[in-house]
């Protein structure tokens, strides 16, 4: 069975998590999102990925009963890695990659969201990594990507006391981009989808690539980096197309070349 479901449409592939009744973040399904990634990463019509759950949930977290299943801490390590590195595929994915959030996103579901590059929330959602409560830690990178966007306080408040916060509390804490009421979030999400759809795709993966370095690299080695990249995207047919549409006072009609 398939929990995973997407189809693409306006150069806007969107995903929907369908395993209910909470979405729960099985490793099938985790694998299923790496399909979804396989699909759309060389697809020339697919510029924005979009990704939601289906009914009350985002998704609320890891499927416990999958880990009644597991015998070994050295198999529970191997499942956390291969969701780790899906997750960080998405991080660095060369489309920007858009988590819609309602209702939760807790423990996995919030790694996954976590993973990816703008989070738009419902006002009331629920965020947290609850895997303290059953003597557990996060296993998909949540106990690093946490710190990184909220600072190590609140992050360390956050999993140490297990206490989800609300979606607005997530937008001023720097979890989330932007809060809406629940029934505009996805609507919203879609909005920045067909914007970002609407971007050169030769610059936006440039881009994406640049705020890598934001995070990881050297700040001189990134400023290097941004002069390189700069003087490609600037000789691209993208670039002359929109430079001649700025001058023309009309839209540009970006080829992705």
């Amino acid at each position: 069975m398939s929990f995973l479901k997407w189809e693409n449409d306006q150069y806007i592939s969107t995903a929907v998590i369908n395993r209910p009744p909470a979405n729960a973040l099985a490793s099938d399904l985790i694998m299923e999102v790496n399909g979804w990634l396989d699909a759309v990463e060389h697809d020339e019509n697919v510029r924005v990925l979009l990704i939601h759950g289906e009914g009350r949930f985002f998704s609320a977290g890891a499927d416990i009963k999958e880990f009644t299943q597991v015998e070994s801490g050295a198999e529970f390590s191997k499942l956390a890695g291969r969701g780790q590195k899906v997750f960080e595929r998405m991080e660095a994915f060369s489309k920007p990659i858009i988590a819609s959030i309602h209702g939760a996103a807790l423990g996995g579901g919030l790694e996954l969201a976590m993973g990816c590059h703008i989070r738009y929330v419902s006002e009331t959602a629920k965020l947290g990594l609850p895997e303290l409560q059953l003597g557990l830690v996060p296993g998909f990178a949540g106990s690093q990507r946490l710190p990184r966007l909220v600072g190590f306080a609140k992050a360390a408040e956050m999993l140490l006391s297990s206490d989800p916060i609300t979606g607005e509390e997530a937008v001023q804490w720097g979890l989330a981009n932007k809060a809406f009421p629940e029934d505009q979030v996805l609507e919203k999400s879609k909005a920045l989808a067909s914007k970002l759809a609407g971007k050169s795709p030769v610059s936006v993966k440039a881009a994406l690539e640049l705020l890598q370095y934001s995070k990881t690299g050297d700040f001189h080695e990134g400023v290097a980096r941004e002069a390189d990249i700069f003087g490609e995207v600037f000789v691209s047919e993208d670039a002359k197309e929109g430079i001649s549409a700025f001058i023309e006072k009309r839209q540009p009609e970006f080829k992705g070349r």
